[in-house]
């Protein structure tokens, strides 16, 4: 039977309260004679009291009232201003308003006019014989401000109530009553009550905008003054009735008088059309009560002191607002009482089976949820009814299972306000703090809502995408350490990073902190990453990556400990903002660094735990855009690398696999033998789970092991990500075989699919590139089950705008003849034109050797320097990649040391040539700085690079293995990023 309700396909879409109640009123025009008008307001202003009415209420948009005691005034201010409102006060005085009301409805008879009249004897005898057909609603002023905020409400949901009930369900009370004195006294109770039990269910929102969103769908009250309009409503709107109040005497049209019994007609033809919507009758005849036992509805007595109490007693508890109660059927005591939706799910298999049915059987649970604007789940559970599925234990599933799919659902892509209360294992993203959450923070708020947004993103039969679980401490934190610790002074002076970090961890974070810390151990229950997210960083014209710390920490039973764990690695990214490197990076951009300010961000860290040791099955980088192409591949399917273990492998520059996500069985590093044994992954990084922490330092991977990929075969991790050399056959098998090397080719995952990995980044980078508009870089990781059933979880862990420089090239890069040319690369990287550019430093060739590079690194760093000093800028060759961690690949330079080069050449000698390198942080600078950056393999005819032009040249300074040259003109750059091709012109 529970196969009819495939629990697994159920979608549940988020309501989108902003498109509830979009008609308002905002303008209201009060004609009254100045002594009434003076009576309404009490010697108070109108506006002043409704706007505090509104605010009590937590409601938005106030409305503005304009007062005019005239026909003409009236008149004069309709022609000016547009009014959603007219309110009439007739006066016993020769200008009469009924007389005006029904002028201005002949000339606007789009706006609605109410009459609100004293309540007086002569009044009351005029009202009878006048026609009111002009007119929505006479309401008798009793001296209360709350009447006029309940005209209005009422109007309101007048206005949006066919659109929001067809947009989501939203429910109304209907109120069947003509007596004027009474529902002018009863709508401002209802309106009150109702306002103030949605500001109450409201706090089911994650944070204060979706509060506010969320009142919107509190139930409309709808008034009818007869029975034909009562029939009308409840025909038309049958399944969205929360509860029917009503009057026993009203008119019946078709009689053409009052029916001493409509209401009770009116009881009698519900009650036929369904046995359990509550009903309540009102009446100032006791005898009436019996017809209510009759119809099972509630009796309010109209002459009681205590009506108003009465009526919102019973509202609360017939019509599913307040607290959930659950009833013994038989002496209807109270068992169990729930607040919200997470109690409800707690205590759903713990309720005695005969009052679960009892509740079930008279639809209470899906009346409670649509009350409280629980729409989705109420709309799922409603025709799930006792009649379709005779089964009590299936219910509770079904309800348990409805449950958690939307709280899952709703926590997703809200940055919710972090509660210690609330903050469980469906919670996704949390704050603490009111700053902002960073760079890194909006990143991953953006890319949560997006896979909320777009439903494929949950169509895998096999993997899930998610974000990991996050809390987020924002910017007013990090000001509160700062403040309270006196740390700038130290912070901002010349000493060394060491001695910073020594600094700030002595320093306490607030205490505040410490029980929210608590509360997210339990439930991620996993080891941490702290990543920093600061305002500049991966904003979107200066992406500041990899310039700060990450820390991760591994998870231990003792909370004690973890906490102090945590605190200094928080305290280690917020002194990475003070570092040398940063300072240096801050001026190399033109940044001040006292408008750094840095949230941080707490991550599950993802991951599988293998012993001592807890790292993913894959990281990796993807990018919307692909500035090498190989093969039918095109630039904008863009590019991925992709290892295996923590992702600091891909940062560092690690041996990677890189693949196009469109072309995933097309992957050059595997295309032949001899290249997938020499070009594929060795090591890998992993989270040591026995380093506590006690040598904390400025080096954020100080707990990271760096092993062999044998290891990784130990640990049984490499099932669908390796293949094996067979040295006999001299041929790599797809999978794992016993003996021989295992080479990472990710081939089961690319090549077989059996993990949709490219299927997956292929709708990741086009819904961000579309989202963001720009391109993008994503940042990735991803684990398998350790089960054989082949199912993993994908998590998005970061993503950043790629900027690209638009100058167009026009001309043909490659029609420029030689001797014009000091370098030319047909595989370059990087677009536009670069003309203010004087000097070159470039390595020299003779007698070059790899053994040399880290000296010649510091020589660099040293020149940099100076260039930065004056503010000028040069083009850079060099032999290898540069930037490889690797000293035998290349010069180990990091950006902050190359900061003011605007063309990085990389060139090849004879005994080494080198291969575009790419997807190190590196060159997430490189590009997004506009520099360009070539390779070039001159002695295979592979572009040009004019060494001796440049041996001839004077050198403004030349090291033992460096020199510099200065021209008098600028050497022009030309770059084609879509066709590869770049140029450096001859002086």
């Amino acid at each position: 039977m529970l196969s009819k309700y495939k629990l697994n396909q159920l979608y549940f879409k988020d309501t989108q309260f902003a498109n509830l109640m979009t008609r308002r009123i905002f303008n209201v025009l009060l004609i009254a004679n100045p002594y009434d008008a003076f009576m309404l307001e009490d010697d108070g202003r109108i506006d002043e009291k409704i706007f505090n009415e509104y605010t009590s209420l937590s409601l938005r948009y106030p409305p503005r009232f304009t007062q005019v005691s005239t026909e003409e005034e009236a008149f004069a201010q309709l022609e000016k201003v547009s009014f959603d409102l007219v309110i009439c006060m007739p006066s016993t005085g020769d200008n009469d308003s009924f007389d005006i009301g029904r002028h201005i409805k002949s000339k606007y008879e789009h706006i609605p006019i109410v009459i609100l009249t004293p309540f007086s004897h002569g009044i009351t005898k005029r009202i009878i014989n006048e026609d009111l057909s002009a007119f929505e609603y006479v309401f008798c002023w009793l001296g209360n401000t709350d009447l006029l905020l309940s005209i209005i409400k009422l109007i309101e949901d007048k206005m949006n109530l066919e659109h929001d009930v067809a947009e989501v369900g939203v429910q109304l009370i209907l109120l069947v009553e003509d007596g004027i004195r009474f529902y002018s006294s009863i709508l401002p109770n209802l309106y009150k009550f109702v306002l103030k039990q949605s500001q109450e269910f409201s706090t089911e929102a994650l944070n204060a905008h979706q509060r506010t969103l969320r009142m919107r769908g509190r139930p409309k009250i709808v008034l009818a003054r007869t029975y034909e309009e009562a029939m009308a409503i409840y025909t038309k709107y049958a399944n969205n009735i929360l509860g029917i109040i009503t009057d026993v005497r009203f008119p019946r049209v078709e009689r053409g008088k009052k029916d001493s019994l409509a209401g009770i007609k009116l009881c009698a033809e519900v009650r036929k059309r369904d046995e359990f919507v509550p009903l309540i009758i009102q009446s100032s005849e006791s005898a009436n009560a019996a017809y209510a036992i009759k119809y099972g509805a509630s009796f309010i007595d109209k002459n009681s002191k205590k009506m108003d109490v009465d009526l919102r007693r019973i509202v609360a508890d017939d019509f599913g607002f307040g607290d959930f109660i659950f009833r013994n059927p038989d002496t209807l005591e109270e068992i169990a009482r729930v607040r919200n939706l997470k109690e409800l799910q707690n205590i759903l298999f713990a309720i005695p089976a005969e009052s679960l049915l009892y509740h079930i059987r008279r639809n209470h649970v899906s009346r409670w949820l649509y009350s409280r604007a629980m729409f989705p789940v109420a709309e799922f559970l409603r025709p799930i009814t006792w009649n379709s599925l005779q089964d009590v234990d299936a219910h509770r599933k079904i309800i348990f299972e409805a449950i958690i799919k939307y709280r899952k659902m709703k926590n997703q892509g809200v940055v919710a306000v972090f509660k210690r209360d609330r903050f469980d294992r469906y919670s996704n993203f949390a704050r603490i703090g009111e700053g902002s959450l960073g760079g890194k923070g909006r990143g991953l708020a953006f890319i949560d809502n997006m896979v909320k947004r777009y439903p494929e993103f949950g169509e895998f039969e096999n993997a899930q995408v998610a974000i990991p679980k996050t809390l987020v401490l924002c910017t007013d934190v990090f000001d509160e350490f700062m403040d309270t610790n006196n740390l700038y002074q130290v912070a901002l002076s010349d000493a060394d990073d060491d001695t910073i970090l020594k600094y700030f961890l002595k320093a306490k974070l607030p205490d505040s902190l410490i029980e929210d810390f608590f509360t997210f151990f339990d439930v991620v229950k996993a080891p941490l990453a702290i990543r920093s997210s600061s305002l500049l960083e991966d904003s979107h014209y200066q992406p500041f990556a990899g310039i700060y710390n990450t820390y991760m920490i591994p998870y231990l039973d003792d909370r004690y400990e973890m906490l102090r764990m945590l605190s200094d690695a928080i305290k280690g990214v917020y002194a990475s903002v003070y570092f040398k490197d940063s300072k240096a990076y801050m001026q190399a951009t033109s940044n001040v660094i006292d408008q750094e300010k840095m949230a941080v961000i707490l991550q599950e860290v993802v991951g599988n735990q293998y012993g001592e040791r807890y790292y993913p099955s894959m990281s990796g980088v993807a990018r919307s855009l692909n500035y090498y192409p190989i093969g039918d591949e095109k630039a904008e399917e863009g590019t991925v690398n992709l290892a295996l273990g923590l992702g600091k492998y891909i940062v560092d520059g690690g041996m990677t696999l890189r693949f196009s996500p469109y072309h995933p069985h097309q992957i050059l590093q595997t295309s032949e033998m001899e290249i997938a044994l020499k070009e594929t992954q060795t090591h890998f990084y992993a989270l040591d789970l026995k380093n506590v922490g006690e040598n904390f330092s400025i080096d954020d991977g100080f707990n990271l092991l760096k092993l062999h990929v044998k290891e990784a075969e130990k640990d049984g991790a490499l099932r669908y990500i390796a293949s094996t050399y067979d040295p006999h056959d001299q041929v790599i098998r797809d999978g794992l075989y016993p003996g021989g090397r295992k080479v990472i080719t990710f081939a089961n995952i690319l090549q077989h699919d059996v993990f949709p990995l490219a299927h997956i980044l292929q709708l990741v980078l086009r819904y961000s590139e579309q989202e963001m508009r720009r391109p993008v870089e994503i940042e990735f990781a991803a684990t398998m089950s350790r089960e054989q059933d082949k199912t993993g979880i994908f998590y998005l862990l970061q993503i950043r705008p790629i900027v690209d420089s638009k100058d167009v090239l026009d001309e043909d890069i490659s029609t420029i003849p030689t001797d014009e040319i000091l370098l030319r690369s047909n595989n370059s990287l990087g677009h536009g034109v670069i003309n203010d550019v004087y000097d070159i430093v470039y390595v020299k060739t003779d007698g070059y050797s790899a053994s040399n590079n880290q000296t010649i690194a510091w020589e660099i760093e040293k020149m940099n320097q100076q260039f930065i000093a004056e503010g000028k800028n040069y083009v850079l060759v060099g032999p290898g990649r540069w930037g490889s961690s690797d000293t035998w690949l290349g010069i180990p330079v990091k950006w902050p040391h190359i900061s003011a080069a605007r063309v990085i050449v990389e060139a090849g000698l004879t005994n080494y040539r080198v291969d575009p390198s790419q997807g190190t942080h590196f060159f997430q600078n490189l590009t997004s700085f506009g520099v360009g950056y070539f390779t070039i393999n001159a002695f295979m005819n592979d572009g040009i690079y004019n060494q001796t032009f440049l041996n001839d040249q004077p050198a403004v300074e030349e090291t033992k293995f460096l020199r510099h040259v200065r021209f008098e003109r600028p050497i022009i750059v030309k770059m084609n990023g879509k066709k590869k091709l770049g140029v450096v012109l001859m002086p």
